[in-house]
């Protein structure tokens, strides 16, 4: 009786995997290229460290509330040289940073522009102003959060905030 009931797994087993092999044929063979070829047009935007830009302006505006289409936390409206930037600097800021950052404030900006559903922003890894640095990302672009640094003291300390290149 056990034999006949693994036949029929098996057999089951053999049909399937030519239905699986069929299906995967029918997908376009072009598929994965145009995703890599636009990675930022997707749903996660990809920091590509290769591309990070330096804008120097002044804080237009301040964006604390969520706007559908873009990812969540603070953006600031930057307006340099080139034009105004929508930096997204993320949802993990301390109070402290959050009112240190206003319309008016001069800072510079270190990140990388996507497009995430048809609008440009600037995904901000670094923010200066006032002498400090505030570091918002990994240079592979995640965003940081202080529970990743619980076991450093530096970043125990203040984990975004450096001063003269360095945590103190």
């Amino acid at each position: 009786m056990r034999s006949r009931g693994k036949k029929k797994s098996m057999l089951a087993l053999a049909g399937l995997v030519p239905a699986v092999l069929l299906a995967l044929s029918a997908i376009p063979a072009g598929a994965q290229t145009a995703a890599a070829a636009s990675p930022s047009r997707g749903p996660i935007p990809i920091y590509d460290a290769a591309h990070e830009i330096t804008v120097n302006g002044t804080v237009q505006e301040v964006v604390t509330k969520r706007v559908p289409g873009s990812p969540v936390g603070m953006h600031l409206l930057v307006t340099g040289a080139t034009g105004t930037v929508d930096a997204h600097v993320g949802p993990f800021l301390p109070k402290t940073a959050q009112e240190a950052l206003h319309i008016g404030l001069p800072l510079q900006v270190v990140g990388v522009t996507v497009t995430i559903r048809g609008k440009q922003m600037m995904l901000a890894r670094e923010l200066k102003y006032g002498g400090q640095a505030l570091i918002l990302r990994s240079k592979g672009g995640v965003l940081l959060h202080p529970a990743l640094f619980a076991n450093s003291a530096a970043f125990r300390k203040n984990p975004w905030l450096t001063m003269n290149g360095g945590a103190q």
